[in-house]
């Protein structure tokens, strides 16, 4: 009977708590239903409270919070206008090309420039769901020690941990990625254009950069940003409890 409830309560708390994934106080909410819980990895705690669950329940219910997050930044920044209409996370060009922004005015190439920079972040745009699956992994992989770290750390413990055990992972397999969606998004030509025109005047600073290490990077950081501003609203604001399962674990406190 406990182990049946243990099970509707994880459903109850994943279909409901995330109404809206800025579920914030969710991670202390599960903390305090782990400090409730019983001292053992994964029994439920013995004793006459039926609202008790395992640690091991609670942390799966974590995983799956975390992942429906992650679906949803990434649906976000993967979006037409992801990275190019968002002020926070768009990819600008490399530096040096913006340090010779100055002389592209000059000599009327500002118009190929700004045809660059929209293409790296359609690239970056059409780049974003391979993101998903390696995020995926890495929450699966959590392992109830993480979890408990993640709920002792500062606001964004979590998109820490993403980017310690995922990020190697993320750079290798999202670079190819990067390199097809900016030959598709015309990227690659439009820079390629630039360079030659730029070119033809003499003493100019040199503008060649390497567009996929920086898109690559500036689209991971994009990624990470979101997470963890997902992270601090689960963290900090209040639980919609809406069914009496969400109360009876969580109120009270």
């Amino acid at each position: 009977m406990r182990a049946k409830f243990g099970t509707l309560l994880i459903a109850g708390m994943v279909s409901t708590a995330f109404i809206g994934f800025a579920s914030a106080g969710f991670l202390k909410d599960l903390k305090g239903a782990i400090d409730k819980a019983a001292p053992s990895s994964s029994a439920p705690a013995q004793g006459s409270g039926s609202s008790s669950l395992g640690v091991s329940q609670i942390t799966e219910g974590l995983r799956e919070a975390l992942k429906v997050g992650t679906a949803k930044v990434v649906d976000q920044i993967g979006s037409a206008g992801g990275y190019g209409s968002d002020p926070d996370i768009h990819i600008p060009l490399p530096e040096n090309m913006r340090k010779a922004q100055s002389y592209m005015k000059k000599f009327g190439l500002s118009g190929l420039a700004d045809d660059v920079e929209a293409r790296l972040n359609k690239g970056a745009e059409a780049a974003a769901p391979k993101t998903k699956e390696l995020i995926i992994k890495a929450i699966t992989d959590m392992t109830v020690e993480d979890a408990q770290k993640i709920y002792d750390g500062p606001d964004d413990a979590a998109t820490q941990y993403f980017r310690k055990t995922a990020t190697a992972d993320l750079m290798k397999t999202v670079r190819p990625v990067i390199d097809q969606a900016l030959e598709e998004a015309g990227a690659i030509a439009a820079y390629d254009n630039l360079v030659g025109q730029y070119g033809k005047y003499p003493f100019v600073p040199d503008i060649k950069s390497d567009l996929s290490a920086h898109a690559t990077r500036l689209a991971l950081d994009g990624l990470f940003f979101y997470l963890a501003k997902e992270e601090a609203a689960i963290r900090n604001n209040p639980v919609a409890r809406t069914t009496d399962i969400l109360k009876s674990v969580f109120g009270g406190r």
